[in-house]
């Protein structure tokens, strides 16, 4: 890939980013709300209640790309952070497994999002699996669940994976703003993705 055409891809998946980031306030019967609300995804069949409360999914003998997985959750407003959200994610290994069975709950974790509404997980990057005859982009399911707010269940995936366009969730207009760039986070190479959420009101 040439210098350009990289800058180009580059400010794409910023741009989206960004979009993401951003919503807009409206008001509506003399409240303002917003229209930011991150879309939602399918909860898939692999989910386990009750995965250990953790920020580090890593472990001895796990293989893949470690990556830092952070973000912030917001209130419907778009703009105050959510302190104690209770954030879970699962995933598979690089060989497209999950962990369905074991007590050690490999891949899935718990947390609650601090004062800031912000939380951040240290995991890998998945592999891809068969589903249905097809290869499913590399994903990253979430659920986030907060007093009042509406619950999330929810999916990310990765700029460039090139199973998205054939994929019917990651490849759906509801999805754009989830697929996120993989960016280089310091000086030492480590890498991470940003996934903001903003829930909406408990209807």
């Amino acid at each position: 890939m040439n210098r350009k055409k990289f800058l180009t891809t580059s400010t794409l998946a910023l741009a989206a980013l960004s979009t993401s980031t951003f919503g807009k306030v409206k008001e509506v019967g003399g409240e303002y709300v917003g229209d930011c609300n991150t879309t939602n995804d399918i909860l898939g069949p692999f989910y386990r209640p009750k995965a250990p409360l953790r920020k580090d999914l890593t472990y001895d003998g796990l293989t893949g790309t470690v990556i830092q997985l952070q973000g912030c959750v917001y209130n419907p407003d778009c703009t105050t952070p959510l302190p104690n959200a209770l954030v879970e994610i699962w995933h598979c290994n690089t060989e497209g497994e999950y962990d369905n069975n074991s007590k050690a709950f490999n891949l899935r974790a718990r947390w609650y999002t601090d004062q800031e509404g912000r939380y951040s997980f240290k995991t890998i990057l998945p592999g891809k699996y068969l589903n249905a005859g097809q290869f499913r982009p590399a994903h990253i399911h979430f659920r986030i669940t907060a007093k009042n707010r509406k619950e999330l269940i929810s999916q990310i995936y990765f700029t460039g994976d090139p199973l998205i366009t054939d994929d019917p969730w990651a490849s759906a207009e509801r999805a754009e703003l989830r697929i996120l760039p993989i960016r280089l986070g310091d000086t030492k190479g480590n890498l991470m993705v940003d996934f903001d959420v903003y829930l909406a009101k408990e209807q």
